[in-house]
């Protein structure tokens, strides 16, 4: 598996380190992204994190909006304007920053969630609340026609 799948929860440590779990320091590891690439989801009280691909799916969406409009803007600055790279150490553990943490409502344990070309670090209980929308709003998905209608209401 080239991707992040599943979920994992962990506790911070009395340092402020979180142990990456060890699955998605194997996707980054054969992506070639030294450390950890973070950032305040731009829709949501998570963070996403990732590495290369998590980068070209971005560098993907700007290039559909021209460098000097206000939609670039935009998007540049959520996407890189509040990122960090974080170093993982040997122990394949990471140090969110306070403002990563506050954006996502993060205390002493966070949840990894797998979503492919990225990850997503969230606030168990959080998490929970989203897990149950999703699964109502993914159902209604999957009953539209393939190639069907538009996104879910919100």
């Amino acid at each position: 598996m080239d991707g992040f799948v599943s979920t994992y929860t962990k506790q911070i440590d009395a340092k402020g380190r979180i142990s990456v779990p060890a699955p998605f320091r194997q996707v980054l590891t054969r992506d070639g992204f030294e450390g950890l690439y973070c950032y305040p989801a731009p829709d949501m009280a998570a963070l996403d994190a990732g590495g290369n691909r998590l980068l070209q799916t971005i560098e993907g969406r700007l290039t559909g909006h021209d460098p000097y409009t206000e939609a670039h803007d935009l998007l540049s600055t959520a996407f890189y304007g509040v990122s960090e790279v974080l170093k993982i150490d040997g122990e394949g553990r990471v140090i969110l920053s306070d403002a990563l943490k506050s954006h996502a409502g993060i205390g002493d344990t966070v949840a990894f969630v797998g979503q492919g070309y990225k990850f997503q670090i969230w606030e168990p209980g959080q998490l929970a609340r989203y897990l149950e929308e999703a699964r109502a709003k993914a159902r209604e998905v999957l009953r539209r026609p393939v190639g069907g209608a538009t996104e879910p209401a919100q």
